[in-house]
């Protein structure tokens, strides 16, 4: 089966901001900080929920019988509805095991919220067995099927306990762990006009990601030791082979983390 890491970046939706709070012509920004202050006084917090979230970047991993892939959806101008559109088709046309962290509480809602919003087929990712019998026991939204698999709600024994960050599991089993901008930073550095450092970004949280499913599937006796150690060296064969600073920049942290 063909397997899909994948994760994004998210900034306020400003336009919906607008509408919620009757806030006219208010710049942006200024919208923004309504937003957070607005969802500050509710929760204590000011991270939006997921229907004033809009999408920035999604970026994967791809593995299959043809190797690995990293890559963001689209381009640095590709409007929102381009990049969504892209991922549920890349669902229809290759059926892939989904793999996130934070997925099912996070990522999933907003591209669902989004799609909504553009009016986005996803008819592959909503089946649940009505067309396609393979999908009644395993489909992409039950929380316990593995089609999906959420390593953050998984590994946590789905809430059971405290839920780990990312970067705390992948410094847990010796990954860089984040690199780049940082979540809390996204939004200043769209308003820069930094788009291309966001990908970057979030291409190393599905690397890390996508390292951490890998020793999780060591762990369930999915992969052998032998096998284990080939996908590994896959992955660090792919960033040899890649030009790109991020990249390289993930693989000489890895190396010095592994050698250490």
């Amino acid at each position: 089966m063909n397997t899909l890491v994948f994760d994004i970046e998210t900034v306020p939706d400003v336009e919906l901001g607008r509408r919620l709070y009757e806030l006219g012509d208010l710049s942006d920004a200024d919208v923004a900080t309504v937003m957070f202050t607005k969802q500050r006084q509710i929760r204590g917090s000011d991270f939006l929920p997921p229907p004033q979230q809009r999408i920035v970047a999604i970026s994967a991993v791809m593995r299959s019988r043809d190797g690995i892939k990293i890559f963001s959806l689209g381009d640095e101008q590709s409007p929102e509805r381009e990049i969504v559109q892209r991922f549920f088709d890349g669902l229809e046309r290759y059926t892939p095991e989904l793999v996130s962290w934070n997925g099912s509480g996070f990522d999933l809602p907003v591209l669902n919220y989004r799609a909504l919003k553009h009016g986005v087929n996803a008819h592959k990712y909503w089946e649940v067995g009505e067309s396609d019998r393979d999908f009644r026991y395993n489909n992409y939204l039950s929380r316990f099927h593995w089609r999906h698999m959420d390593l953050m709600d998984v590994l946590s024994g789905y809430g059971a306990s405290s839920r780990a960050s990312l970067d705390t599991a992948a410094q847990l089993i010796g990954l860089p762990g984040k690199l780049g901008l940082g979540g809390a930073h996204v939004w200043s550095a769209y308003q820069r006009g930094e788009i291309a450092a966001i990908r970057d970004y979030c291409e190393t949280d599905v690397l890390n990601t996508y390292l951490i499913y890998l020793r999780f599937q060591l762990v369930r006796g999915e992969l052998d030791p032998v096998a284990y150690q080939g996908e590994l060296q896959q992955v660090e064969a792919k960033l040899e082979q890649s030009d790109r600073p991020h990249l390289k920049q993930y693989l000489d942290l890895w190396r010095k983390t592994r050698a250490g």
